[in-house]
């Protein structure tokens, strides 16, 4: 619900007084309330890249960027990822609360009797070349899912929209698995329903017919890790792709297809991508000083991936907990033979003991330490997105909820300042 603050900004545009409400949510910074101000002025604002944008309420997700806090449902990152579980997280981020023991066990028994897919979207896989990206294949599956689930499309029937984010919560592991199987050439794993969220999906992607598969649980929990630290992240290009498409009345499994789509630019959730590519371009650690020597360099177009974050101006507090996890694996696994994590050991040394690094608080972020776990892992970086996707997936689905139960809800419709030609006169093609 709004709080109107007492302030009011006061424009003066051609010799109007206009004054505009200000607003102030339960934390962050307040806004300006410009819903009237076209309809007073005859003017627009501009902004691109929505960065100076609220574009609506909500009560999910709060980042504050400065003092590198994130919260999710006002709980600390830090701590739900030590203490919490993928799937608890999930019911915070759907509920908005923590659930008791029986709501949990409930919750967790629901979105695993729905781990299977129709076994008829199989052959959807089977449409894409061998060598089609991951995401590609995701993005088309998970689109397609509204074919097969027609009981869940109402989206002005809660239970409806209820049921649909059991599904894709519970499906989306077995399609990226899917995914990453079809790109190997080998055999489907189904899910295994007695394995928890995290170890079921690493048994889908791992595990063959032929032998035994058990993976350890520090890799378990590392992953399930994963899945906490990326599940949202408040307005974020992909997730505002998911309430735009969502404005429109569009289905739930399109919506989140959009955002999938949206993720996959290297510019978001292709960032962890992009960084182990960059590790591999190093090659071997005695390259590294030249490397560093290049990303000092302004003119240099070289730029070092995993470090620093375009929101958080002093750290990235996924990080921390990244790297618990991506030393933990390390050890586990070992590196002796890897030379790219040779190489983001290294990097990772020098980033936070170089002056330079230090003074512009380039500090390596999540994406650098999840790019270092999930290639130890044994991770295609193909895969490291779809990952990203299956996380995040709960957070789509969040603001979707939360977007649809908004009163205020409107089609997302953004304006524009137009720079092209003014009307002209059609010319037929005998006379140009």
């Amino acid at each position: 619900m709004e709080n109107r603050n007492k302030n009011k900004v006061f424009l003066d545009i051609n010799n109007k007084k206009i004054d505009l409400p200000v607003l102030s949510g339960s934390t962050g910074p307040d806004v300006v309330d410009i819903r009237s101000f076209y309809k007073i002025s005859n003017l627009f604002t501009f902004d691109p890249g929505f960065t100076s944008t609220a574009s609506c309420e909500s009560s999910i997700t709060f980042i504050d960027g400065d003092k590198g806090k994130l919260l999710y449902r006002g709980f600390d990152i830090g701590e739900l990822a030590v203490k919490s579980t993928f799937l608890e997280v999930c019911f915070l981020l759907l509920y908005g609360k923590l659930p008791q023991k029986n709501q949990l066990d409930d919750f967790t028994q629901r979105v695993t009797r729905h781990t299977m897919l129709h076994e008829q979207m199989i052959y959807f896989f089977r449409g894409f070349r061998r060598d089609a990206h991951p995401m590609a294949i995701i993005c088309g599956v998970q689109g397609a899912m509204s074919s097969f689930y027609h009981d869940s499309l109402d989206i002005n029937d809660p239970w409806q929209r209820e049921v649909a984010s059991i599904r894709m919560i519970a499906k989306l592991p077995t399609i990226v698995a899917y995914a990453y199987k079809y790109s190997t050439g080998q055999p489907f794993v189904y899910p295994n329903n007695s394995l928890d969220y995290a170890e079921n999906f690493l048994y889908m992607c791992f595990s063959v017919p032929a032998e035994q598969y058990k993976s350890n649980p520090i890799l378990n929990k590392a992953m399930d890790r994963i899945f906490i630290l990326h599940a949202d992240h408040e307005q974020n290009a992909s997730t505002s792709t998911v309430r735009l498409a969502g404005s429109s009345g569009a289905n739930p499994f399109a919506c989140i297809a959009a955002g999938i789509a949206c993720l996959w630019g290297p510019a978001h959730g292709g960032a962890n991508e992009a960084c182990l590519n960059m590790l591999k371009e190093i090659g071997s650690v005695d390259r590294i000083p030249d490397f560093i020597k290049r990303a000092k360099d302004k003119n240099d177009p070289f730029r070092l991936m995993g470090f620093g974050h375009r929101v958080y101006k002093n750290f990235d507090p996924r990080a921390k907990v990244m790297k618990e996890s991506a030393d933990e694996v390390l050890e586990l696994l070992g590196i002796s033979n890897n030379r790219t994590l040779q190489v983001a050991k290294e990097l990772e040394k020098i980033a936070l003991e170089d002056e330079y690094f230090i003074e512009k608080k380039l500090y390596p972020n999540v994406d650098f330490y999840s790019g270092i776990i999930l290639e130890a892992m044994g991770f295609p970086t193909s895969m490291f997105t779809p990952i990203f996707a299956l996380a995040r997936t709960v957070g789509w689905i969040s603001h979707w909820i939360e977007m649809h139960s908004d009163p205020d809800k409107k089609i997302g419709r953004p304006r524009q300042l137009y720079k092209g030609n003014l009307e002209r006169p059609f010319v037929l093609i005998k006379d140009r």
